[in-house]
């Protein structure tokens, strides 16, 4: 990349670096510091001085120290060979860096973010002539068992075909076709550039109706997420935010993951790198990082790249949404984004707000989520983005400023609860705080998934649930027993779906993760039990003979007995309730 000086260092405070005699320099431009040639970006620019964030640890620079202008603004490299690949927070690849300077990281060092020697099988989809405008396919790169790559004309080119190379094996770097515009010819290889601040245009936005199906029975169930919509879960300490996002990581139904570690504990991070290889795909049988990029960012690297972080994993993930396909972002956690943008805006001595974060900490909040969505593609494709952020309010206090500005900007909202987690009740997001408000939006696809039934069957156990809240507040005062049997038996069929629906088992072989179909039939046999109970209370039966019924027992066991491909077994457990209810009443009758 060509530079030319364009200032000096005037002041160094921390990874902020005031420079002077400016010349001849863009806001967001790219630049490099010192002979070191330490990555930063122009974040102000006035009278000839700048301000700029260095995603480096600027100790060494000093005043009157070279910048180095680039030109281009920080942007990353997409083509194949993004998954499978573990990135820092500015598109570095790691396990080269390591291989070049062991585990610590030395100041300066770069290497390309796409591998330049490896080759890749090209397939040509165009032929010379034919006319083509941004975002069209060009050709295709199977860059793994399951995701075809496809190469995409940049956004901004429109014209027609010169040349195209003929199906083959060649590298990123090399020229694969020509494309012929009013302003001369522009070539084409297997890799673009996109700056990470800017999203990637699409054709126009679609309504969100059909949902990330998750395999976990609180989400899918009761709070859904859809496709291309955006959910926050927030958690103190302990809650399980990552063991949450890993079980949707594992076993959604999205195309690509892209992982962003943002500021996590170097430990946490450590985990997802070595267990996210080990895990398999249920759905092709091998590794996870086959459909998976993972960006680590963790709290002991500089902070500035933190900030980026964030950025970098939405655009990769827009990249492949343009070629059609639904990818899920995990980010964790956007409250380190969020410290990190505090600690820069402290370092500039700007006017803080609450909590000393930064006045424009909800507008960068919404532009990140607003860059989820389901979309009609330029190619003409349908593809989406799902954000999945975790939140890591200090002490668990959600109206802290970062969590209250979320809420503004998602509209599904996992509370974590830390008694639920101290009870080891996972996943523990709290059905109280808890909401979600694409239930409406998906209900189309769950009534010809499930049937009607399912929906009623819902709304009928929410209904329970709050109405046991009430009932629990009688109980703390007066205790079960000055309820009568009607009443306690919502209490307990509230507890039986609890233990039997909502808590799953992330190591159990069977109760990992639930089908469409094993989610309907468990939630019918719960409600038709209280329907039954319900009747047969009507009819005289102690509640404490109702206790006693064996079937209760298989009721509460049918997560980690039923398989997903065994549902006739259900039919024989709502069979054998019958009976037993039918015997119960005719000996009270």
């Amino acid at each position: 990349m060509d530079t030319r000086i364009v200032g000096q260092v005037k002041r160094v405070n921390g990874p902020i670096i005031e420079a002077r005699g400016i010349t001849d320099a863009l806001m967001q431009e790219l630049v490099q510091v010192g002979e070191a040639r330490l990555t930063g970006e122009i974040i102000k620019l006035q009278d000839g001085e700048a301000i700029i964030q260095v995603y480096e640890d600027t100790t060494g620079i000093a005043p009157g120290h070279n910048i180095y202008g680039t030109g281009a603004p920080l942007s990353v490299e997409l083509g194949p060979g993004l998954i499978g690949t573990i990135y820092d927070g500015i598109q570095r690849p790691l396990e080269e860096l390591e291989q070049i300077s062991g585990i610590y990281i030395e100041k300066g060092i770069s290497r390309p973010s796409l591998n330049r020697e490896k080759i890749w099988p090209f397939v040509p989809l165009l032929k010379e002539g034919e006319p083509v405008e941004g975002g069209q396919v060009f050709a295709s790169v199977q860059e793994s068992q399951r995701i075809n790559h496809k190469l995409l004309i940049p956004p901004d080119v429109k014209g027609t075909i010169a040349s195209i190379k003929p199906e083959g094996e060649y590298t990123v770097e090399e020229e694969v076709a020509v494309v012929r515009t009013e302003k001369g010819d522009v070539p084409l290889r297997m890799y673009q550039r996109w700056p990470i601040r800017r999203p990637r245009p699409v054709k126009k936005r679609r309504p969100l109706e059909i949902p990330l199906l998750t395999g976990q029975r609180v989400i899918d169930a009761l709070f859904p997420l859809a496709k291309g919509g955006t959910v926050a879960i927030p958690g103190g300490f302990g809650t399980g935010k990552t063991m949450t996002q890993h079980a949707v990581a594992k076993w959604c139904d999205a195309d690509l993951i892209v992982y962003i570690g943002c500021g996590e504990r170097g430990n946490e991070m450590t985990d997802v790198l070595t267990e996210f290889p080990e895990l398999i795909d249920p759905r092709t049988g091998r590794s996870l990082m086959e459909r998976t990029i993972l960006i680590a960012n963790t709290s002991n690297m500089p902070v500035s790249a933190r900030e980026a972080s964030i950025y970098t994993g939405i655009t990769l993930a827009e990249y492949y949404r343009d070629m059609g396909l639904h990818v899920a972002i995990m980010a964790d956690s956007t409250s380190r984004w969020a410290e990190a943008l505090r600690e820069l805006s402290g370092r500039m001595e700007e006017m803080p707000a609450e909590e000393g974060f930064p006045a424009y900490l909800p507008t960068r909040i919404a532009e990140f989520y607003e860059r989820a969505g389901y979309m009609t593609c330029l190619c003409g494709e349908e593809g989406s983005v799902s954000v999945i952020g975790a939140v890591s309010p200090p002490g668990g206090d959600f109206s802290e400023p970062v969590t209250q500005h979320t809420k503004r900007f998602v509209r599904c909202f996992w509370a974590l609860d830390r008694q639920l987690a101290n009870a080891r009740h996972y996943p523990a997001i709290g059905w109280l705080e808890s909401y979600s408000e694409y239930t409406d939006d998906v209900s189309p696809f769950w009534a010809e998934k499930a049937g009607k039934e399912f929906l009623d069957n819902r709304r009928t156990i929410m209904e329970l649930l709050q109405k046991e809240v009430k009932l629990q507040q009688v109980i703390k005062l007066v205790g079960p027993d000055a309820l009568p049997d009607s009443q306690r038996f919502i209490t307990e069929v509230c507890t039986l779906f609890k233990n039997a629906f909502l808590q799953q088992n992330a190591f159990d072989d069977i109760d990992k993760y639930s089908t469409v179909e094993k989610q309907t039939r468990m939630l019918a046999v719960i409600v038709g039990y209280f329907d039954r109970g319900n009747e047969a209370i009507k009819a005289g039966v102690p509640l404490a003979k109702i206790h006693r019924m064996p079937v209760l027992q298989d009721i509460s066991k049918m997560k980690l007995t039923i398989p997903n491909d065994d549902p006739d077994q259900f039919d024989r457990l709502m069979l054998k309730m019958e009976r037993g209810f039918a015997k119960l009443e005719e000996l009270y009758v």
